[in-house]
């Protein structure tokens, strides 16, 4: 399913696969879970199997049929880097960005240590920005050594749902940083001190920093001012790839 979003940050979603399993605090309550219990019991296709790992091959091409430069969220329902999905799947999905230079495919995951293993031997696409959820400081901000290392012109940390302080972050290599609270019934609390830190630290570090939203029963509850400013900063056009060993 490739459709328009909701999510600040890109303009399109792109999920040749879907379903996923829990890994980390951040999963507990996953809207994409929820959104396919729903899209299953509405019968769409694509969602036969429920939230199970599914390849999507018919989606595949479904960037290359749109003219218009787009930013894609590659796999809002599902995490290309699952254990589940074969190398030679992922390659498939890169072979599609590469064939649209102009769009930009922004690829997030859990899964840290088979991102670095994967690229240990490949090369990113430069219109591919790598990512990583960083919700708290046991499962999240590990991960983003193992982005660091990843030949990626782009590396961003989706710092959602944040769950707690996550202390210093070393943000060396890394070109973005995006800060979300949690959104839905069971939706826990985002305390405001937690984002200023993160906010500060990216403006010490030049780092373009976005505030996609307080979160509570609804993903626009809270709204998105932090101190009374929008914080919708990108990364730059992408530099010559430099990455960390």
């Amino acid at each position: 399913m490739s459709g328009t979003t909701g999510i600040e940050w890109t303009e399109r979603t792109w999920n040749p696969v879907t379903g996923c399993t829990k890994v980390s605090p951040g999963c507990k309550h996953c809207y994409a879970l929820t959104l396919s219990k729903r899209l299953t019991a509405m019968g769409t296709p694509g969602y036969e199997n429920g939230f199970e790992v599914t390849l999507q091959p018919d989606r595949l091409n479904q960037p290359l049929r749109r003219k218009k430069p787009t930013m894609w969220f590659v796999n809002s329902m599902s995490d290309l880097f699952h254990d589940a999905i074969p190398d030679e799947y992922v390659e498939r999905v890169i072979d599609v960005i590469r064939q649209k230079p102009l769009d930009v495919f922004q690829v997030l995951t859990k899964r840290g240590e088979r991102l670095r293993d994967f690229f240990d031997a490949r090369s990113v696409p430069l219109n591919m920005w790598l990512g990583v959820s960083v919700e708290d400081r046991r499962y999240g901000v590990p991960r983003i050594a193992e982005l660091r290392r990843t030949p990626a012109a782009v590396r961003f940390l989706s710092v959602e749902p944040l769950l707690e302080d996550v202390g210093t972050l070393d943000l060396h290599g890394i070109h973005w940083v995006i800060v979300g609270g949690e959104s839905g019934p069971k939706a826990r609390p985002l305390e405001a001190s937690w984002v200023r830190s993160v906010r500060d630290q990216c403006s010490a570090a030049s780092v373009p920093f976005f505030f996609k939203q307080w979160g509570g029963l609804t993903p626009k509850a809270g709204g998105r001012l932090l101190d009374g400013k929008l914080h919708d900063a990108m990364p730059a056009p992408p530099k010559p790839v430099e990455h960390f060993r």
